[in-house]
């Protein structure tokens, strides 16, 4: 059988490694330059060498996007950067720019994958880009279940999908509206995500509409969990995780649900069966609705927020585990709780489980009301042995 590659997104090195330690069998992530994320803490050359180093020693790979849209100014460091790159033995670059693929071949040995940036969403594009020497095409999110098959079943080259993240309001990474409004170029890791505003609703005389609720085209989430073991079954190669600017907590959440679900479909295919608490975990973790978007062929306006679009900070992460001795967990708080809360534990090691927290204390053992501050270092009692770096959060299924 077919068993994807889980493919998890890592804003920092911190990220990466939690990705890596939770289930991911590869990781991605920008370097100094040429990567679509601006705001993010993109990894210095001494970053992606520890990157490496910590990744291979777990038999993990490392990809590096180069994929943004290129300008003359830049092509003469772009050798260069590659040339590091293929010395630090990174596993693939991520590109969209064809003359980026160009180049690569010429100068280096780097395995190359194509970037969702170039909308690929039909078998004469992908191998187009097959005959160029592209390894690998990352989809289009735009594609169907019919499509993809069809890809697959014309082509001889490795597919990757995204199944869980945000989506793009235009075809992915072609929105100008951020440069347009704001003077920051989506193309170049600068969007301002002018989708997420909210907009007042005018009438013709360019008047606010007055008991009329602001007007946005949020898209929602995408999440394709129920979908994976047909996914698996389609034969596509990787299954790829949106989120470089998210949280540990949600970079670990996700990639462990994805992770079960994937080895449980694939180690016992015929006693396999759904399990709805899972995208129930999932739905928590995040701040926006998620459904399968164009998988099922569906584009309507139930893809979108068009009114009140709510994207409420996620509150359920409460804390990482330091330490445990003697049936007790030291917990680094990272939001608000209290004794009487009912609380999972869940770690790469550790089966989820869970329990009420009767007591809280600090270090010392003086009784405390609460942890309300955060990074703050306390003692909970606890049912059963965790481990370092596993996370407690609030128990809501």
């Amino acid at each position: 059988m077919n068993k994807p590659e889980l493919l998890a997104p890592a804003g920092d090195l911190e990220r990466l490694k939690w990705a890596i330690d939770y289930g991911a069998d590869a990781v991605y992530f920008g370097g100094p330059v040429f990567g679509l994320r601006a705001n993010a803490i993109n990894f210095t050359f001494d970053d992606i060498a520890e990157a490496v180093r910590y990744a291979h020693e777990r038999n993990r790979k490392v990809y590096v996007t180069v994929n943004i849209v290129l300008h003359d100014k830049e092509a003469l460091e772009l050798e260069k950067y590659l040339k590091k790159l293929e010395s630090l033995k990174i596993d693939a670059i991520i590109v969209s720019d064809p003359a980026i693929i160009k180049l690569a071949h010429e100068k280096t040995s780097l395995e190359i994958h194509l970037s969702t940036q170039q909308s690929t969403l039909n078998k004469y594009a992908v191998e187009y880009f097959k005959n160029e020497g592209v390894s690998r095409i990352v989809l289009g999110r735009e594609t169907t279940k019919e499509e993809i098959e069809e890809i697959i079943n014309s082509t001889s080259i490795e597919i990757e999908c995204f199944i869980h993240g945000a989506m793009c309001a235009g075809y992915s990474g072609r929105c100008v509206l951020s440069n347009f409004l704001t003077k920051r170029d989506a193309n170049r890791g600068g969007c301002s995500q002018i989708c997420r505003w909210d907009f007042k609703l005018l009438d013709e005389n360019l008047s606010e509409l007055k008991g009329k609720s602001n007007f946005s085209f949020c898209t929602k989430d995408l999440s394709l969990i129920e979908k994976i073991p047909e996914m698996i079954d389609m034969g596509i190669k990787s299954f790829k995780i949106e989120g470089r600017m998210r949280s540990i907590y949600y970079i670990a959440t996700v990639v462990s649900i994805y992770r079960k679900v994937i080895d449980e479909y694939c180690n016992n295919k015929e006693k396999y069966a759904y399990n709805e608490t899972y995208k129930k975990i999932l739905d928590n973790c995040a701040n926006r609705d998620s459904i399968v978007q164009f998988f099922d062929g569906n584009s309507d306006y139930h893809c979108q927020y068009y009114n009140n679009a709510i994207s409420a900070s996620n509150q359920d992460f409460l804390g990482v585990v330091l330490d445990y001795k003697d049936g007790y967990a030291i917990i680094e708080e990272r939001n608000h709780f209290e004794p009487n809360t009912n609380v999972e534990i869940f770690g790469p090691k550790t089966e989820t489980f869970s329990f009420k927290i009767k007591e809280i204390t600090d270090l010392e053992g003086n009784i405390k009301d609460a942890a309300r501050h955060a990074e703050e270092v306390v003692k909970i009692k606890v049912p059963q042995e965790v481990c370092r770096n596993d996370i407690m959060r609030l128990k809501r299924v």
